[in-house]
Formats: C-alpha cells, sequence, structure tokens
C-alpha cells in the first residue's frame, strides 16, 4: 500500500493566504509516502511545507509547473511508475484545449503513455474513468479564485471554488481514491476505486464522481484522527 497526497493551484500568497485549517491537521507529517502536485505553488515556503508531510525512506515531491509559477525549476509535465507498471503521468492542466476537456486530456495521456493522469487548471474536482484511463483533478486545495471556469459549475455557496484534495491509496493495480472537500465548515470525503485494465480503447465514460460529497464512509481514512 502506497499513500500519495494529490493536490494543486494553491496559488500562495497571490491569491489567498493558506490552506483550510482543517487540511493542515488532517496532513500529519509522516503517513504520506509521496505528494503529486499539479503546480501553481507560486512560494518557496509552501514548497518545504509540502515537502514537511512527506516521511520514511523513498518518499518524494514530484511538483510541475503551473501557468502562475514562477520558479523555473519544475518541469511541466512527468511520469511517475509504481509496481506492477503503474503508469501515473502529472500535468498542470492549462496544456487541454479546452480546459478540462476528457477528450483533449485523453490524447494528453496517450501520448505520455500513462495509465493515470492528474491534471488541474479547472480548480474543479473530477475523478473519471474514461477511454479505460483514470482521470484525476484534485481542484484547488485552498479555494483559490479563477476566472477559467469554461463551463464547469461552482459548489461553494458564495460562488467562490471549493478547497479539494485527493489522496491516493495505490495498491497493485488498484487505486482507491479518496477526495477530500472543505462545504459548510467541514471536511468531507467520496471514495472511488480504479482497477487498471488489460488494454485500452472504447469510449467508457463510466464512474464520474458526484460533485455532493457525503460524510466519509466507515471505510475512509479517519477526517478527525489524520491518516
Amino acid at each position: 500500500m502506497v499513500l500519495v497526497l494529490v493536490l494543486g493551484d494553491l496559488h500562495i500568497p497571490h491569491r489567498i493566504h493558506d490552506l483550510p485549517h482543517k487540511f493542515k491537521k488532517l496532513l500529519a507529517p509522516g503517513k504520506i509516502a509521496q505528494v503529486l502536485c499539479t503546480g501553481n505553488v507560486c512560494d518557496r515556503e509552501t514548497m518545504e511545507y509540502l515537502r514537511s508531510i512527506v516521511g520514511g525512506a523513498g518518499a518524494e515531491v514530484k511538483i510541475v509547473r503551473g501557468d502562475y509559477d514562477e520558479l523555473p525549476d519544475h518541469p511541466s509535465s512527468l511520469t511517475v511508475t509504481h509496481s506492477n507498471n503503474l503508469r501515473i503521468g502529472l500535468i498542470h492542466g492549462h496544456q487541454s484545449l479546452p480546459l478540462g476537456s476528457l477528450d483533449s486530456l485523453s490524447a494528453i495521456a496517450r501520448q505520455m503513455d500513462v495509465d493515470v493522469l492528474i491534471s488541474g487548471g479547472t480548480h474543479a474536482v473530477q475523478a473519471v474513468e474514461y477511454d479505460g484511463r483514470f482521470f484525476l483533478n484534485p481542484g484547488t486545495a485552498t479555494g483559490a479564485w479563477t476566472g477559467a471556469w469554461n463551463g464547469i459549475k461552482m459548489t461553494s455557496p458564495n460562488g467562490d471554488p471549493t478547497p479539494s484534495f485527493a489522496l491516493m491509496d495505490i495498491q497493485g493495480t488498484v487505486i482507491v481514491t479518496y477526495v477530500y472537500q472543505f462545504l459548510d465548515g467541514d471536511v468531507k470525503v467520496e471514495k472511488v476505486e480504479w482497477r487498471k485494465p488489460d488494454g485500452y480503447g472504447g469510449d467508457e465514460r463510466v464512474g464520474v464522481m458526484p460533485q455532493s460529497i457525503p460524510s466519509p464512509a466507515p471505510t475512509s481514512p479517519s477526517v478527525g484522527a489524520g491518516w
């Protein structure tokens, strides 16, 4: 079992000052083996905070460059390989035209030759199987505003993006993804499970995660106690 934290589009300090306090309480150091960040971190202090979350031998933080990042030392895309040759691609998401288009993201995933593609840019959560691959957008970890909604529905009552991140539990060729959202002053979670198929093709459009996220189920990580 490998726990991977997936987040991005923080925009600290330009659009917002920090992550929600309840998110930071959940992200206890030492439990996460890897952090995959879709970019727009925007400052070194936040980068160091992400590095402080991971712990143990082999722990690592992977960050790609967002369209507002000013730090040149991050690539625009990268690929991470886990056991059983499970390949995960990471991009910010502005490479997708239209922004967030599954057809466009699917083409990028084929070009990168990955089983899973993680992207951001829309500031809205999405966890969906499409064309046999798994596509995960963790949204914005801080709830930072964006002018590029491109038809994607805002979910918070005040019209701002909802703070969110994801935790992937990788078990061989199975990925159990827990998506956390900060709604109405509390953290709520939804679980999505995906299994790597033997081959790719067709036009499968199943497994779209509902935007109305229920309270944690007994099989989910404990929201009150951290991981």
